[in-house]
């Protein structure tokens, strides 16, 4: 495989950022993403939030981190994301 074929294959995977909301389990991290739009009757602005489970190989981050999640196969029953890179770390103590 050429390395514009991979860089293709990856872009075509859905990326998220969020706050690590937990770090409790092995290599597994909760991530919430926030989106926001507007509601289609009342056109106020709406935030919902989701709560993605991801791999976290090195167990690089902690909780209130800000992170990028990739969309990839299913590793698990919940989880289908894994961890690209920790983008802003948290540096208050828990």
């Amino acid at each position: 495989m050429s390395e514009t074929e991979t860089k293709v294959r990856s872009s075509l995977r859905k990326e998220r950022q969020g706050e690590v909301i937990s770090n409790k389990m092995a290599k597994t991290i909760v991530v919430r993403v926030e989106r926001r739009f507007r509601h289609p009757v009342y056109k106020k602005v709406v935030t919902a939030f989701t709560k993605f489970y991801a791999h976290d190989e090195k167990g690089e981050a902690k909780v209130g981190d800000l992170v990028s999640i990739e969309e990839t196969r299913p590793l698990s029953k919940l989880k289908r994301w894994r961890l690209v890179k920790v983008v802003v770390s948290n540096t208050e103590a828990a």
